[in-house]
């Protein structure tokens, strides 16, 4: 099954309640290796972007990512807004004008996300940052679309496990980007909150497609 733009809206709304429900948790992560202000920042931009598409009526799974990215871009502070904005706006032109995102579609939207993250942050697997959990989760969905029967749902799920999972070995890692990496070996023991929040969204998108 296919995802149009009004459940592509929906899945934004629903990572939006998550970051909501969880703004605390990446406040406290953000706090012990970094300025505390992750939770706060990504909290306020998906309020933001539930509010533009309240007054939007994107027509395509692209528009509606493309609305996330500029109002994320406009709105979120530090790193946390050019790096989510560059991830949704990669994703929005890699789906262009399709109406449906298929798993053709969702693959390259990870693919063009991750990528983004990457020329924007300048970061790769195992620097401790959002890419730890992203790149192992499009690892996940590309294996997981070429499975016999395979939808949106099960690959978005194997993507959050994977992201999960990314997100928890930044727990051993040190930090090699961001203020995290001023902390060097005095960061071991704690999860990126970028990693954290990359997982979250994630987790959401499959629970919305489900």
């Amino acid at each position: 099954m296919a995802c149009d733009a009004n459940g592509t809206a929906g899945a934004i709304r629903a990572a939006a309640a998550v970051v909501t429900e969880h703004r605390t948790e990446l406040i406290d992560l953000d706090r012990a290796i970094g300025d505390a202000d992750h939770g706060e920042n990504l909290n306020r931009g998906f309020t933001a972007v539930v509010s533009a598409l309240a007054s939007a009526t994107p027509e395509t799974p692209g528009a509606v990512l493309k609305t996330v990215a500029t109002t994320l871009i406009s709105k979120v502070g530090g790193a946390a807004g050019p790096l989510y904005g560059t991830a949704f706006l990669r994703a929005a032109t890699a789906l262009g004008d399709r109406s449906e995102v298929d798993l053709e579609g969702l693959v390259a939207a990870l693919r063009a996300g991750l990528e983004g993250v990457k020329a924007r942050g300048k970061a790769e697997v195992g620097d401790a940052t959002m890419v730890d959990a992203l790149a192992p989760a499009l690892e996940a969905a590309e294996d997981a679309a070429k499975q016999e029967g395979a939808d949106i749902s099960t690959v978005l799920i194997a993507a959050a496990d994977a992201a999960d999972r990314g997100c928890e070995s930044t727990v051993d890692l040190v930090p090699r980007k961001g203020r995290a990496s001023y902390l060097g070996e005095r960061a071991v023991g704690h999860a990126d909150p970028g990693a954290r929040s990359t997982a979250l969204l994630l987790r959401a998108f499959a629970e919305a497609a489900r």
